[in-house]
């Protein structure tokens, strides 16, 4: 008895596989909009969101962005309008005439991140920070927007 080997084709190579991943993307954007609403956060990128963290303490708020590969000379961060836009780009390294790419996961190109300030931040004092592939925003509450004590008296 032979036994003959025999190779499946990759799961790429079926033909309705195109069809599932327009599928996604449009459910993707589907589920997006609404998401933006609620957490003050929106998307423009073009094949790549850096991520992002955002925590609250008493007296500020802290952005945490993760930007491997990008140098801070293609990094940008803005006020406008009571909205904070973080944007930049990852340029694609130098391609070598040797060899050829196999398989590609890196993503290259602009993007864009754009946070709804809450109320109560102080614009004049937001700093931000890159080191080590992490971009730190801090963006320090107004004395206003501050909780505080107040005592009661007895007349």
């Amino acid at each position: 008895m032979k036994l003959i080997a025999t190779r499946q084709p990759a799961l790429a190579a079926w033909p309705g596989f195109g069809r599932i991943t327009s599928l996604q993307e449009e459910l993707d954007r589907l589920f997006a909009s609404p998401l933006a609403e609620l957490t003050g956060v929106s998307n423009a990128c073009d094949g790549w969101c850096p991520a992002l963290e955002v925590h609250e303490d008493k007296d500020k708020f802290v952005i945490k962005t993760d930007l491997p590969g990008v140098t801070k000379e293609n990094i940008n961060v803005s006020l406008n309008d009571g909205d904070l836009v973080i944007s930049g780009e990852r340029k694609s390294e130098a391609k070598t005439e040797e060899g050829k790419v196999l398989r590609s996961e890196r993503y290259y190109g602009s993007f864009q991140r754009v946070l709804t300030l809450p109320a109560g931040v102080d614009a004049t004092k937001v700093k931000a920070d890159y080191k080590d592939g992490v971009l730190t925003i801090t963006l320090p509450k107004a004395e206003e927007a501050k909780p505080r004590q107040i005592n009661v008296s007895v007349n």
